[in-house]
């Protein structure tokens, strides 16, 4: 198997070891049994425990940005209606989250032990976030026509705090939270505010 494949393979086996087991139960001999390796693989690959978890972190990092912003335009098309837009990131977002759930657990529902680099981690991704939501709701304010005097930094953190929540949701009762469900939820808190 080319070594990118195992590399890839070895961090799945990482990630499905953390949502069952939480960090404790990740160990180089516990990823290469789920993996179905020798141990010799696992370190010649990643060396150390701490590497394995940094290249899986930055490997889910970077998937979730790119969700992020296959849901966040920028700049966003002329004309575009900023609610339309709002609720269609919204509800695309979520959709991502409830197809593909494990690694939006961690990020999103991190588990007793999870290392504070990982936290860390996570973190710069949501300050990173936020400050990208805070260009678009200041965007959709000004397209909008208000309303007047909104606290954009504010409306953002509101709208991340909103998402997030929403895609624990999503995972943990995906029966009665589905996607379209916040998406409307989401399209009628707009309504109510005025333009």
């Amino acid at each position: 198997m080319p070594a990118e494949q195992r590399r890839e393979e070895l961090l799945d086996a990482t990630l499905g070891l953390i949502a069952a087991e939480g960090y404790a139960g990740v160990s180089m001999e516990a990823v290469a049994r789920a993996a179905g390796v020798s141990k010799p693989v696992v370190y010649d690959l990643f060396g150390d425990r701490g590497a394995l978890l940094r290249a899986l972190l930055e490997r889910e990092e970077a998937r979730a940005l790119a969700t992020l912003a296959g849901v966040t335009p920028e700049p966003p098309a002329a004309g575009a209606d900023p609610d339309d837009l709002l609720v269609d990131g919204v509800v695309a977002f979520l959709r991502a989250v409830a197809d593909d759930p494990t690694p939006w657990r961690l990020i999103l529902t991190p588990v007793e032990g999870t290392p504070r680099a990982a936290r860390e981690h996570v973190e710069r991704g949501r300050r990173a976030f936020a400050a990208q939501l805070e260009q678009l709701v200041a965007w959709g304010v000004r397209e909008r026509g208000g309303p007047p005097g909104v606290d954009v930094e504010l409306a953002a953190q509101a709208i991340l705090a909103l998402g997030e929540q929403s895609a624990r949701l999503v995972i943990t009762e995906p029966q009665r939270f589905d996607p379209e469900r916040v998406g409307r939820f989401v399209s009628g808190l707009l309504r109510a505010v005025g333009r």
